[in-house]
């Protein structure tokens, strides 16, 4: 079984830095599954990786050590271990506000029988805006669920939504005017409970299934 790590590396600065630490991984069977430059200076870049590998991990950071632009590597907790899977709400401030409220709440339920699920939250208005948001959320690492809270949404976010949905992303929407609601993978009235179904749809500690519902307004 493939064990995660995470791992923060200081270099050099420069060009090649990071073919040269992804070649040491992969000899080393390592398989990437995030890179983060954390902080980037004159002097000294901090890069936060999280690799997959079929053993422990001491080879590789001694095969990192040996290369001359690695300063130090440090091991530390994945973000997947410590923050899990990520919801994010997006939409008008009020609405977004109450479905947090429903979703944090039913995270913490999970959480405290072994999950870990995240929420995150962005107010925002503007169909340009919404659209390159809700396309940016497909980006996000670890995003599981995203909920759109409004009153109205339609036009180009649809089409996002469309396009995110398509990539496995999960769309909750709130049951609002506008063309949204009919692309999304579940409409739900009231907005709490539209952030507790989220949770429960990505929780694993959760036995509801999004694909098993009979209807999907609620």
């Amino acid at each position: 079984m493939l064990e995660k790590v995470g791992l923060v590396v200081h270099t050099d600065p420069g060009p090649g830095i990071m073919h040269q630490m992804s070649g040491v991984i992969a000899s080393c069977n390592g398989n990437i599954t995030s890179i983060a430059i954390m902080e980037r200076h004159a002097d000294v870049e901090r890069i936060y990786f999280e690799i997959e590998l079929p053993g422990e991990p001491e080879a590789m950071i001694a095969a990192l050590d040996e290369l001359k632009v690695v300063r130090r590597v440090e091991i530390v907790n994945s973000l997947q271990r410590i923050f899990g899977k990520r919801i994010i709400i997006t939409g008008g401030g009020a609405q977004v506000g109450q479905v947090a409220i429903g979703a944090i709440s039913e995270a913490d339920r999970h959480n405290i029988r072994g999950e870990h699920i995240s929420v995150d939250t962005i107010p925002l208005v503007g169909e340009q805006q919404l659209g390159a948001a809700v396309r940016a959320v497909a980006r996000l690492p670890r995003a599981k669920a995203l909920v759109l809270a409004g009153s109205l949404m339609g036009g180009d976010i649809e089409a996002a939504v469309r396009e995110v949905r398509a990539q496995g992303l999960l769309v909750i929407s709130l049951n609002m005017a506008g063309s949204v609601p009919d692309a999304a993978d579940l409409v739900v009235t009231d907005p709490v409970q539209a952030g507790v179904m989220a949770v429960m749809a990505v929780a694993d500690t959760a036995k509801f299934t999004v694909a098993r519902l009979n209807r999907r307004v609620f």
